[in-house]
């Protein structure tokens, strides 16, 4: 009688094991089954916030920017004591155009402006270098010796509060600025994109460009060299700020164009309106 009952706990032994053995390979393979789809999950939910970029050959200022000329441009921020905006302006009006007419140098004012909407007390210069990166160190050597800018830049340092600027490229499929007559007000929208991503921002506003010129409010685009680097700037002219808000309406009308905006919102990690009003000195007006 102990024999049997002996056998029969060993059977049962046994076929406990087995049957933990088989629940544990279950586990196991349920367990290895869920990490593989919450990998799949996961990869599959990085990829819509993950940009793959290709590998290029060539820097993108050289696919990007115009070849046919040899541009280069500086943006200038200048963030103005609010007391001194109105004397700020007079002397920029005073001593910025003498330098835009003078043909020993290589460079022209495109545009000046105050900040109307965005960043208070803030003025806006864009100059236009014809010649690249030499005719700019020609003009800097130049202004050095120049009393009438020596004096400029030293009454402008007193109604400061701080200042930067970029160095910039035109995109090659922008119009490039030039004068027009006013009154108009004009709008800088400035994103800064996603290290990696500037050619494909490039590919598809050079589709898009088309579709923001029928009120002839496009004016410039830019992309930084140095400075804060991904940086990209619209320059866009309207009427009034009615006139704005129509004519952005109306690009939605055009097949495609929510296609652009689709896939370039995630390319930017952060953007920037300015309302700009032209001062009196300004060939944009």
């Amino acid at each position: 009688m102990t024999g049997c009952s002996s056998d029969r706990l060993s059977m049962i032994d046994d076929r406990c094991m087995q049957n933990f053995r088989k629940a544990l390979r279950w586990f196991c393979f349920r367990g290895l089954s869920a990490s593989n789809n919450r990998n799949r999950e996961d990869s599959w939910f990085k990829s819509l916030f993950v940009r793959k970029v290709d590998p290029r050959k060539d820097a993108h200022s050289h696919l990007l920017a115009k070849k046919e000329d040899n541009n280069l441009y500086k943006i200038q921020f200048h963030n103005v004591k609010p007391e001194c905006l109105e004397a700020y302006n007079t002397l920029c009006d005073q001593v910025l155009p003498s330098i835009h007419a003078d043909s020993a140098y290589p460079c022209e004012l495109v545009g000046t402006w105050n900040t109307w909407y965005g960043e208070q007390d803030q003025a806006v210069h864009l100059w236009r270098y014809r010649g690249g990166y030499p005719a700019l160190t020609e003009v800097m050597n130049k202004l050095k010796n120049n009393k009438d800018f020596l004096e400029y830049r030293k009454e402008r340092g007193k109604m400061l509060l701080s200042r930067r600027n970029q160095l910039l490229l035109e995109f090659s499929f922008w119009n490039e600025p030039v004068p027009r007559d006013g009154p108009n007000i004009y709008e800088l929208r400035s994103y800064q994109l996603r290290p990696g991503t500037m050619i494909e921002w490039g590919n598809y506003w050079a589709r898009a460009i088309s579709y923001r010129q029928h009120n002839r409010e496009a004016v410039g685009g830019f992309f930084s060299q140095i400075g804060n680097l991904y940086m990209v700037h619209h320059l866009w002219a309207y009427k009034d700020l009615q006139s704005r808000e129509d004519t952005r309406n109306a690009a939605w009308q055009h097949e495609g164009w929510d296609e652009v905006v689709y896939y370039t919102v995630p390319l930017i990690q952060h953007m920037e309106s300015r309302i700009m009003i032209p001062l009196k000195a300004s060939p944009l007006q």
